[in-house]
């Protein structure tokens, strides 16, 4: 292993030397989280602040609104290295609080990774994770399976989630089923930005467990937008003094490449779906470069009126902010210098950009080098919401309360992914890899990011045991369906 891979919390202790300097150039950046003077692909990271918690302050409980990105790549955002896209309020984010340069989904497709978060858990303990993603009635996330959402209503929390579910289809499975009060959004994995329409040609639009438009109208808005509208409502809205978890799942910038205006491009893919096109939606013939920057420069400045909401209403202080992708990026995506994407258990399908932001609690222009993983958030925020998980129901992530929040140092432990045909395991800079080729490689992450230098032959003995560990934990989980 290289010689820091071992020491638990390697950031902890980095923060001690230099952190002065660092954080005094930091508190002089302007708008842009990369100056015009750095590097035109890589992020400035020399001018953020090593990680370091800002041990022994108090807070009461935070309002938690956990943004999620759909299929946006690792470095689709300025502060993360892309040189053409422009995202203004989530550097300012990021500046405000840590940005996470080796966080990762918990899967490396769509549903799997919604359902580690809302469960805390692999999604191969449950049947409905199994599929990657889901693409029929058959499968979805259990009611009786504690979700973050029941948890921390459990708590005293409200709870809401607006956008993207995906995790199974009425009448059996929805949001409401599964601990949050309220639901706005849609099912599927992907619908027309305009017409609503999901893969199936149904219309996908629901207030709650009622298609929106079955008994008043149908918002054919662009949907981006009317997500944006109702996340500000709720922001705003009088909780009674409770704290609420608001899951904001954006479907943007996942297919079809419709950006706002779009309405001809909007009309010939509604003409393809009405005509019997199974596939119009994923939109092959359609996008660009071009198309994609403006959804994802929309969705920046959709999440900036989101937090202009919180701060206007006297909440920004007391709200943990999260945001991250839901997994890699897809084919217009910029993610170098990583290697893979959407579907992959290469880097470039599960290392996602992350940033958090509390200002009662976290210090603002932090960088943190520490490999995450959505099941930690899970953890983390039960944590934070003083929620116990059930202890039916064991979490596979570890809460990162005691690190963000009281300097505790972060033990070096093991993330495991499985999809079908691919395996991983990531521990410090090391990764096993096997990918549907069936040749097992090592990778050491802290010197080659892009996963090209295989390390098996001078490493076999941590080869193995890193093999072993990922075919110990898949025994746990449940078996694929033939």
């Amino acid at each position: 292993m290289s010689s820091h891979a071992s020491e638990p919390s390697k950031l902890s202790r980095r923060a001690f030397g230099g952190v002065v300097s660092a954080s005094a150039t930091a508190a002089a950046l302007g708008a842009s989280a990369a100056p015009a003077e750095a590097a035109p692909h890589q992020p400035r990271e020399s001018q953020e602040r090593p990680f370091r918690a800002a041990a022994g302050r108090h807070a009461k409980r935070p309002n938690i609104l956990f943004i999620l990105g759909d299929d946006l790549g690792w470095a689709d955002l300025s502060s993360y290295g892309a040189p053409h896209i422009k995202t203004p309020n989530l550097d300012k984010l990021a500046r405000q609080g840590v940005r996470f340069t080796d966080a990762y989904s918990g899967s490396a497709t769509c549903s799997p990774t919604r359902f580690s978060l809302y469960t805390g858990r692999y999604p191969g303990r449950t049947k409905g994770g199994l599929a990657e993603p889901i693409a029929d009635r058959s499968v979805g996330l259990d009611p009786n399976h504690p979700t973050l959402a029941s948890l921390l209503r459990g708590a005293g929390y409200s709870t809401a989630l607006i956008g993207k579910w995906h995790c199974g289809y009425l009448p059996d499975y929805s949001p409401t089923k599964s601990g949050w009060d309220e639901f706005f959004g849609n099912f599927g994995g992907a619908l027309e930005y305009y017409s609503k329409l999901g893969l199936g040609g149904e219309y996908d639009l629901y207030e709650g467990d009622v298609r929106e438009g079955d008994t008043e109208y149908k918002d054919l808005r662009y949907y981006t937008r009317i997500l944006t509208e109702r996340a500000g409502e709720y922001v705003r809205r009088d909780h009674g003094g409770k704290p609420w978890l608001l899951n904001l799942n954006f479907t943007t910038p996942h297919w079809p490449w419709i950006a706002d205006g779009d309405e001809a491009e909007s009309a010939e893919v509604v003409r393809k779906i009405k005509a019997g096109d199974a596939r119009a939606l994923f939109h092959t013939d359609g996008g660009s470069v071009e198309k994609y920057t403006e959804m994802v420069e929309d969705l920046d400045r959709s999440i900036g009126q989101v937090l202009t909401a919180l701060k206007e209403t006297g909440q920004e202080k007391d709200t943990l902010v999260f945001f991250a992708s839901d997994n890699g990026g897809e084919r217009f995506s910029y993610n170098w210098p990583l290697s893979g994407n959407k579907a992959s258990l290469q880097e470039g399908g599960i290392r996602v950009p992350t940033i958090v932001r509390w200002p009662a609690r976290l210090d603002g222009g932090q960088v943190s080098h520490e490999p995450v993983f959505t099941p930690d958030w899970t953890a983390t925020l039960l944590e934070i919401g003083g929620a116990r998980p059930d202890k039916a129901f064991p979490l596979d992530g570890t809460s990162l309360a005691g690190y963000l929040l009281r300097g505790e140092r972060l033990q070096e432990r093991d993330l495991f992914w499985r999809v079908r045909g691919e395996r991983a395991v990531r521990r410090g800079d090391w990764k096993y890899y096997r990918g549907k080729g069936g040749t097992d490689q090592l990778f050491d992450l802290s010197a080659d990011r892009r996963e090209q230098a295989d390390r098996a032959a001078d490493q076999p003995k941590l080869l193995a045991e890193l093999k072993a560990v990922w075919e110990k934990k898949d025994k746990e989980l449940l078996p694929y369906p033939s």
